[in-house]
């Protein structure tokens, strides 16, 4: 328990300036700084040094129903965090406990508990629990795992394989016995993923003239499962190929977050009927009961050696937006995180 007298403090943090029309810009986000009152009994204080940015925050800028309440004008954006405790007036979490929590785009936020939890910098980098055993990881293995029951021997076809969760899809199902095809648009993305993620093969969609075609020679034998982050060409494709009784899990569709037209892809869903395909959405945090086996599981093939991570890390909270915007730029590798502290 913290023995000094606790005070307000300073915060800068990221708002949503104005909500954006297609692609987001720097515009669309502001700088400000906010007063912190002083911690009460219960509570502690953290300064952030770690944020996640992720494509799905793309859709919380639109003032629409879904899955989590949209972000509000004028006010701070959220995002998950890694921090460290610097005061407290809560007998569960000390000084210096490293915490992770949902209130990233700021540098500093007050809590009670509730919804943080404490993180064991010991297995792993503390960054790495935004990444490969946090929400990101966790997605790409219940996706695999829960939505798609993969098996061992089967084809695995995942798109934006180089990023975050695409990059952890591949190498679960990798570890899993399955043989896996990705897609990614750089060829230094390509070269890691072949390299180090060990990957059977990988389409550069962006000089492909038919990712169809393409993904024909890569599956010969077809495609068992498609774990879709893109939607779009990619899900058409994969609908082309997909073998019977196949799997889809469908995490997420980049390519139509900043589209101001509906798309006309896929135009062959009717394959779902002829094929007995099994395409289901899933969000990962209706399945927190699983957490403790992703953990194990995950755990373990990062002691194997069997899971690798990279991060895009860019440097201070001013520059967040533009770690944000670079996601649908194609400029990160692995996790996108910010350094904050």
């Amino acid at each position: 328990m913290s023995t000094q007298t606790h005070q307000a403090v300073k915060s800068k943090q990221i708002e949503l300036a104005s909500r954006p029309d297609g692609m987001p810009t720097k515009s669309n986000f502001e700088l400000s700084e906010v007063t912190i009152s002083p911690i009460a009994d219960g509570e502690f204080l953290v300064r952030n040094q770690w944020m996640s940015v992720d494509p799905y925050m793309r859709g919380r800028m639109k003032d629409g129903d879904s899955y989590v309440p949209p972000f509000q004008i004028g006010k701070a954006l959220e995002g998950g965090c890694i921090g460290v405790v610097v005061e407290s007036k809560n007998e569960k979490f000390v000084e210096g406990d490293q915490v992770l929590g949902n209130l990233g785009w700021r540098e500093f936020w007050k809590s009670d508990g509730q919804g943080v939890q404490k993180i064991d910098a010991e297995l792993a980098p503390a960054q790495a629990y935004l990444g490969a055993l946090g929400m990101t990881g966790m997605t790409a293995w219940v996706g695999l795992k829960r939505i798609a029951n993969v098996q061992p021997g089967d084809t695995v076809f995942v798109s934006a394989a180089s990023g975050a969760v695409g990059s952890m899809v591949a190498q679960i199902a990798k570890a899993n016995g399955c043989k896996v095809i990705g897609s990614a648009g750089k060829q230094s993305k390509i070269d890691w993923l072949r390299d180090r993620a060990g990957i059977d093969s990988v389409i550069n969609y962006k000089e492909t003239p038919n990712l169809s075609d393409e993904l024909g020679k890569m599956a010969s034998e077809g495609i068992d499962v498609y774990f879709d982050n893109v939607g779009g060409k990619h899900l058409e494709a994969a609908l082309d190929h997909m073998n019977d009784f196949g799997r889809i899990a469908s995490c997420g569709m980049i390519s139509t977050y900043n589209a101001t037209e509906p798309p006309a892809a896929p135009r062959n869903l009717f394959k779902v009927i002829a094929k007995r395909i099994r395409m289901q959405g899933f969000i990962v945090r209706d399945h927190m009961d699983d957490y403790e086996d992703f953990m194990r599981d995950v755990s373990a093939l990062i002691r194997s050696d069997q899971v690798v991570w990279e991060e895009t890390v860019t440097e201070g909270l001013e520059n967040a937006p533009d770690a944000f915007i670079g996601l649908f730029e194609g400029d990160n590798l692995g996790k996108s995180l910010v350094r904050i502290a």
